[in-house]
């Protein structure tokens, strides 16, 4: 099989996805407790965001957008999800630790998942649609993928911000740290 392509196996599932969503609370724990602002407070420059930035958004989005549009997509009536706000984090996470994000983050993402797993979500109703307000029709399917593969390119996107705070200090190893090239 070539490297590149993906086989049947690992197409999306509501159990693979799940093996990432539960586990994205504790992957940030582990990664982010304890440190201090210089490691958590810091980006990668211009508009980009922090650790504690990210921690932010991902709680608005367990706040106001995966269980809402999953439920836009099984409604019988309006199919139309309300626009993201990407950025609301600045505003929400003001004056709060870490800490408090982090547990926070845990709490909600238990009780999305708890009201997902009650929901019993059969393989019929993943092609149930809604309505985005950029690409127009999605499947709830894709809608479950793009919630895993958010996680996993907000974990990618806190440790490459991490990493690139020691972009000179590692000297000539930059060579072989491909994120600091």
């Amino acid at each position: 099989m070539d490297r590149t392509e993906i086989p049947s196996s690992l197409a999306f599932s509501i159990p693979r996805s799940l093996e990432i969503l539960e586990r994205t609370p504790s992957v940030l724990r582990a990664l982010l407790h304890g440190l201090s602002d210089e490691w958590t407070r810091h980006n990668e420059g211009g508009d980009t965001w922090t650790p504690y930035d990210v921690l932010g958004h991902l709680i608005h989005g367990e706040q106001t957008d995966w269980m809402a549009r999953i439920k836009k997509c099984l409604s019988t009536d309006d199919k139309a999800f309300v626009k993201f706000d990407r950025t609301a984090m600045f505003r929400e996470s003001k004056g709060k630790d870490l800490a408090q994000l982090l547990d926070e983050f845990e709490s909600l993402r238990k009780k999305n998942l708890a009201e997902f797993k009650a929901m019993g979500i059969t393989e019929a109703q993943l092609d149930s649609t809604g309505i985005h307000p950029t690409f127009g029709e999605v499947k709830l399917r894709q809608l479950l993928a793009t919630w895993a593969a958010h996680d996993l390119a907000h974990l990618t996107q806190t440790t490459r911000v991490m990493c690139k705070q020691y972009r000179e200090a590692v000297g000539p190893w930059r060579e072989f740290i491909s994120v600091l090239k």
